[in-house]
């Protein structure tokens, strides 16, 4: 008898157990009495949540009589797990009316989901809670930080770190994430500097955070700095890492360097390589971003759905539909059609490349649909001038009880403007404002100018962007330019360039754009004036930003 149970509490220790093998181990438990015990009950509950069969835990644990705190973590975490955050907080609340006390990683479940489900109010009363009753601790903590820097508190979530006098590397770490996540790169090198200062090892996590957080170009150099400290310290070598290093440098346009790093693993995992990918995609080099998908490819890696959204754009914005219908094939052979980001990608490379047939068929076979397929569908039709099937997606997407939002009256608006449909798109326009309640932006405006003044409409154009907020961008004063450019208006142009020269006195597209307005109205003395301008004006700063670039 006592080899047998050895044996089963092995097993019931081993954490990869089949549902099949869950279920016998299950009924040998309860043949054998044991689940009066909760050690028993907390193992087999454990392995159910681990197999996704939530009924089958939940069935256990209401038939458990004597419930331990590690049998309610245990159903706590597996809803929560499950992403079923209010039975993990009602679970919690009934918890409370026992006898049995929560622990800290009971509190560490609560606020995770709390803060997953958006319940602040929840929060702090859990906060309140843990501070009232076992104290903070390091669980408890890293816990709070990182639930109120998920919402974008970090006051709060630097309160908590505060108040802890010796912060583990673990609290370290998630006060690190937090500033990393809500962009106080600047404060998150102050932790660091503080961490090396009083003897605090920084490990792989520390270095990820810190790295992640680097998302501008002319935080190139300290990128490079920590860089230098992996290299001293031997984390040159976590793909992990490794990953976050390119994709900073692929964010900061430094490919060589990207690819250089990429390049000193021996075998990088599919994170790097997304990483390296998708870092040649955002850079516009899509003939890399191909290649080296292709390469991933042969070397036996396989791509996740995010990846591979990623690599179509790539086929898109290269209209490369050959490379494109290759990686759709890609898509079928591993079962990705059904996924709502990779069919989006598939529909959106086609109509760039000049299928919008095939990518409306791509389209149809969806079993799921969102705002974002059928944005994706409409600014497809938008761009070859099917303004009619536009405008019936845009009736399903009513029907289908969705909500458009601003990228779908831009891809309307769009469509309007391909097909010169001037009472339709001041209708859309009216109907986004008024009927929806969403604020335009510079591209929807941009559109209505274009749509008035490619018909001639020019003056009411002109008065249209004088009634805007001020200041008007200057993309909204350039479409009035181009305009103007195409029904030879100088007076106006000339009118718009002068406030266009003020928000924007360096872009020398425009002062050419007004040049040749000139020309046609054969202003030549004006002219002259304006390429004398361009060309002994404009034309020196690029030149003297490259010397000063040099010397440096």
């Amino acid at each position: 008898m006592f080899f047998k149970l050895d044996s089963l509490v092995l097993e019931l220790s081993k954490s990869h157990q089949s549902l099949s093998r869950t279920k016998q181990l299950h009924a040998l438990v309860t043949k054998s009495h044991l689940l009066r015990d909760p050690f028993y009950a907390t193992k087999i509950t454990r392995l159910y949540a681990l197999n996704n069969d939530l009924s089958s835990a939940r069935n256990l644990f209401d038939k458990t009589p004597q419930r331990s705190v590690f049998l309610w973590n245990s159903i706590i975490r597996a809803y929560a797990k499950a992403n079923q955050l209010n039975d993990a907080i009602s679970l919690f609340k009934n918890m409370l009316r026992t006898e049995i006390r929560p622990d800290n990683f009971t509190y560490a479940c609560i606020i995770r989901a709390c803060s997953e489900s958006f319940d602040l109010e929840g929060l702090r009363l859990v906060h309140g809670m843990v501070v009232s009753g076992l104290g903070l601790d390091s669980v408890t903590s890293s816990a709070l930080v990182t639930a109120y820097s998920n919402l974008s508190l970090i006051d709060d979530a630097s309160k908590v770190f505060i108040e802890v006098s010796d912060p583990d590397l673990i609290l370290c770490n998630s006060m690190i994430s937090g500033y990393e996540y809500c962009g106080f790169w600047d404060k998150s090198l102050q932790l660091w500097n503080w961490m090396r200062r009083v003897g605090k090892k920084p490990d792989g996590y520390t270095l990820v955070g810190l790295i992640s957080g680097l998302r501008e170009s002319r935080l190139l150099r300290i990128g490079q700095g920590i860089h230098g400290f992996c290299l001293k310290s031997g984390f040159d070598s976590s793909d992990h890492v490794v990953s976050v290093l390119v994709s900073m440098y692929a964010r900061c346009k430094c490919m060589n360097s990207a690819y250089s790093v990429f390049s000193s693993l021996f075998q990088p995992d599919l994170v790097t390589w997304s990483a390296l990918i998708t870092g040649y995609s955002q850079y516009g080099d899509y003939e890399k971003a191909l290649y080296y998908f292709r390469k991933m490819h042969i070397e036996g890696k396989k791509a996740d759905p995010v990846l591979i959204a990623s690599v179509l754009v790539a086929a898109a914005q290269s209209t490369n539909v050959w490379s494109g219908s290759v990686v759709h094939g890609y898509v079928i052979q591993r079962g990705f059609e059904l996924s709502v980001v990779v069919s989006s990608a598939l529909t959106d490379m086609y109509s760039k490349c000049g299928f919008v047939d095939l990518g409306i068929r791509v389209f149809e076979t969806m079993t799921e649909r969102n705002i974002v397929t059928y944005n994706t569908v409409i600014r497809g039709l938008a761009l070859h001038g099917f303004a009619s099937q536009a405008f019936k997606m845009f009736e399903e997407i009513i029907a289908e009880g969705l909500k458009p939002d601003e990228s779908t009256f831009a891809a309307l608006l769009c469509a309007c403007c391909h097909c010169g449909l001037v009472n339709n798109g001041l209708e859309i326009f009216r109907q986004m404002m008024e009927d929806f309640r969403i604020q335009a932006r510079t591209e929807h405006y941009v559109y209505i100018v274009k749509l008035l003044g490619t018909v001639g409409n020019l003056e009411e154009a002109y008065n249209f962007i004088l009634s805007l907020p001020k200041p008007v961008d200057s993309g909204i004063w350039g479409a009035l330019l181009s305009c103007c450019d195409v029904h030879q208006n100088s007076e106006l142009a000339e009118i718009g360039a002068q406030l266009l020269f003020k928000n924007d006195p360096n872009k020398g597209a425009y002062r050419v754009m007004l040049s040749n307005i000139y020309a046609s109205n054969g202003r030549w003395d004006d002219v002259k004036k304006l390429r004398d301008l361009v060309d002994g004006g404009l034309r020196k700063v690029p030149g003297l930003s490259w010397i000063v670039g040099t010397s440096d």
